[in-house]
This record gives structure tokens, sequence and C-alpha cells, in this order.
């Protein structure tokens, strides 16, 4: 008799050659059994082993599966950096989100569900989609028409999208002065004049734009009202109204990028203040996964022939599967459990940044997963971003975000979002020490 811990090693061999993939589904234990000479307590048996292992994964009604495999987090706070700490990229993920998500999905994986949700889809997806997503991008009590709602693939497609439709080749695109380093390269790609507008502690200064427009046209204004990255700004609800009461007057439409908006869902966006003159942007990659790609627009009937013309000229109509996913998400809880948990993980974070930056001058918001880091003298963003890498930390220096030829500042953009918080902490207490010290002083060892 074959000894189940043999049986054992042979699975685990014909999954480490990848003959086995994550995801496979193993036979039921008797088939197993049969399949292998063995008796039926010794596949048990074999099962048992394997998920010991950590090899596979028992799922209650469905069978045993293969687990993908885990690659361990290596934090390097030392040179030579073996690995790197991103905070560049900012992804938030919530304790327990895969598992969340997986139940949700579990429905999709019928042959009978699965085939038609394979089909291709336009940017109007589904009737069911829309009215998800309009319940999805519902906050502070505005509450989008689902006939409004368009698809794209992902958010940066959206923003592109909408700012081709708004805005013509060699025509002028208004932004806050430090913005969205994405919003640079599209407006580069599509020949869009980006025009920096003064912000203040409230975000972007209605008077700005209208001293914008006087100079010249302004087609549309790019803005980010609620958690602004990357000064984490949020408009009071009196700016906001100055704010749509300009575009209303002057004639000009606004891209709304509401991407870190649902952490603060007690505001209405200015789509609801000006909603014949502003286009809503949003997406997925914040509020659920950056790995499930699909962004919003809602568009008011005067552009949404425009909008949608433009994400199918752009090849940037979304997947039925990531539709159909949000909406079965939506629909059974799990979006609304994920934002408050990451709500929850905002707060966390913000707290160990407070903690290892108390005494320097740091922007931000309890809400938001990003700091703004004004350098103390003599600190020049690029020899600090330079200093950073070699203790094996990436950050974002100013000049990735600013907007016109005027100097970048001193300062960097720290994402809190996708270390694990111990080695955030880490992080952030290195960053802090490498700070006080002087530049001149690094240089020289």
């Amino acid at each position: 008799m074959r000894d189940y811990q043999q049986v054992a090693d042979a699975v685990a061999a014909d999954i480490g050659a990848g003959r086995l993939r994550p995801g496979d589904r193993l036979p039921p234990q008797r088939e197993f059994a049969r399949r292998h000479g063995i008796a039926n307590s010794t596949a048990a048996r074999v099962y048992r082993e394997l998920a010991r292992r950590g090899l596979t994964v028992g799922e209650v009604g469905r069978g045993t599966f293969v687990r993908a495999s885990s690659v361990p987090y290596a934090p390097a706070l030392a040179e030579p950096a073996d690995s790197r700490i991103d905070l560049e990229l900012n992804h938030p993920v919530a304790p327990g989100q895969a598992a969340l998500l997986a139940a949700g999905l579990g429905g999709l994986l019928r042959p009978d569900v699965l085939e038609p949700v394979l089909r291709p889809v336009g940017a109007a997806g589904t009737p069911a989609a829309r009215r998800a997503a309009a319940g999805l991008l519902a906050r502070g009590g505005w509450h989008p028409d689902p006939a409004h709602v368009l698809f794209a693939g992902n958010g940066r497609q959206a923003i592109s999208a909408v700012v081709a439709a708004l805005v013509p080749p060699g025509a002028r695109l208004g932004v806050e002065e430090l913005t969205y380093p994405v919003l640079k390269a599209i407006a580069a790609r599509l020949g869009v004049v980006l025009v920096p507008l003064a912000v203040d502690d409230e975000g972007l200064v209605p008077e700005a734009v209208e001293e914008a427009h006087r100079g010249a046209p302004l087609h549309a204004v790019y803005v980010q009202p609620v958690l602004h990255n990357p000064l984490s700004l949020t408009m009071s609800a009196k700016r906001a109204g100055l704010l749509a009461d300009v575009l209303s007057r002057l004639g000009i439409h606004a891209v709304e990028d509401a991407v870190w908006a649902f952490l603060r869902d007690d505001l209405p966006p200015l789509a609801a203040l000006a909603p014949e003159r502003t286009v809503l942007v949003d997406s997925l990659s914040k509020r659920i996964s950056p790995g499930l790609t699909l962004g919003f627009a809602v568009a008011p009937p005067a552009l949404a022939g425009d909008v949608a013309a433009a994400l199918r000229s752009g090849g940037s109509t979304p997947m039925r599967f990531a539709l159909e996913a949000a909406a079965r998400w939506q629909a059974d809880g799990t979006v609304e459990a994920l934002v408050e948990a990451k709500r929850r993980e905002a707060a966390v974070r913000q707290e160990i940044a407070r903690r290892h930056l108390d005494g320097f001058a740091v922007r931000s918001d309890p809400h938001s997963y990003h700091c703004w880091w004004e350098l103390p003298a003599p600190w020049r963003a690029d020899t600090f971003v330079a200093a950073a890498a070699r203790h094996g930390i990436g950050v974002a220096p100013a000049a990735a975000f600013a907007v016109g030829s005027h100097r970048a500042p001193s300062a960097i953009r720290l994402g809190l979002a996708s270390p694990r918080p111990d080695v955030l902490s880490r992080a952030l207490a290195t960053l802090a020490e490498l700070a006080r010290s002087a530049p001149d002083t690094l240089a020289a060892d």
C-alpha cells in the first residue's frame, strides 16, 4: 500500500512543475482514490496533507483547488537593497479582501453563466450593470441616473475618452497646478494644452478658472474635488458651489475625477451641483482592487454620445466579466464591506504617518491614503528621492505632479496604501531619520 505522504509528494511535484496550476480542481476524493489505487481513507489523508502544506484549499460545496502560490514580502531598509518598498503606487487592499471577492465570483463560474459573460459589450454596458454602477457611485445624497452611466476598461481610459470628447487637439484644458501624473501623459498624447490653475487649502480656486479663461478660452477643466492627489485637499460645499457657478456662467465643462471620493461618501460631487456641465469619472481600482479594471463616466445627455464615441474609437470599452462581477459585488454587499474596511485602514495608516512624521510640514487628511511632505531645508526633492532609493524606498517627487514650466516645490508624495502596516512604519521611520540628516553628510558617506 502506498503511503499517503508519497502520494502527496507526487501531487506536490505536479503542482511545482506546472502540470497542476493555481485554480485547477482536484477530483473528488473517491475518484482520486480509484485513480491512484489507494483506499478512500488514504485519499482523505492526502488531501489533508496537501492543505497542511498550503498547496490546496477546500471550498464547501465546490471541492478542492490548487492554491495560488504566495510570494513573501521582503522589505529592504538598508543598502544594498534586495527589494523595494513602494510608496509611489497607491493601491489599498483591505484585510480579507480576496476572500470577500472570491465569494461573490462563485456564481459567475458556472458554464451556463460564464458563456454569456464572456461576450463583448459596448460602452453602455448592460441595464443591470448601469443600475449597479449608479448605486456604487451614489454619495452625499446624489444618485446618478443609470441611463447616464458609461463604462471604460479602466479609470485611465475613462479620463482619456472624456478629455478627448471635450477638448480638441491644440485646445486648452485647465487643471490644478499639481495634478494626477497620468493626466499629463494623456494630454500629451491627445495634443491638449494643460493650463495650470492655482489651488489653496480648499483645492481649485474658481477665480483662477475665470482668469485663465479670459486669457484664452478653456474648453474644459479637470478637477479632483475630494482627497486631491497629491495634496489630499477636499473642497468645501461653498467652494464647490462657487466653482459650479463659474462653470455655468462661462460655459465650461468639468472632468471630475472621483477615484478617491468613496472614502468621503458624505460629500456630494460637483456633478450634483453642475450636472449639465460635469462628466464624473471613477473606477474600481481603489474602491475594490487594482487587478479588476473597470472605469465609469457619468455624462449628461448632451455629452454622452461624444464620450461613448471616444470610448469606442479608443478601444476603451469594458470587459463584460468585470461588469457582471461588479454588479454582483454591489448587490451582495461586498463593495460596501470593502469600502468600510478601507476607510478604517486609511485611518490606521494616517496614524502611522502622523506618529513618524510629527514635526515635519506634512499635509494630509485622516481619510486619505497619501501625504504631501514639504521637505526641510536644505533637502531638494530630487536628492531626497535618490537618497530614499538607496535605502530601498520609492517615493514620488513633486515634479511628477507639477503642471507647466514653473519650478516644482521641494516636496514629495507618500503613498501609504501598498506596504503592510509594519513595513510602512519602518519605511517612514527611515525617511524621517533621513530627513533630519544633511544631504551633504549623506553624500559623503
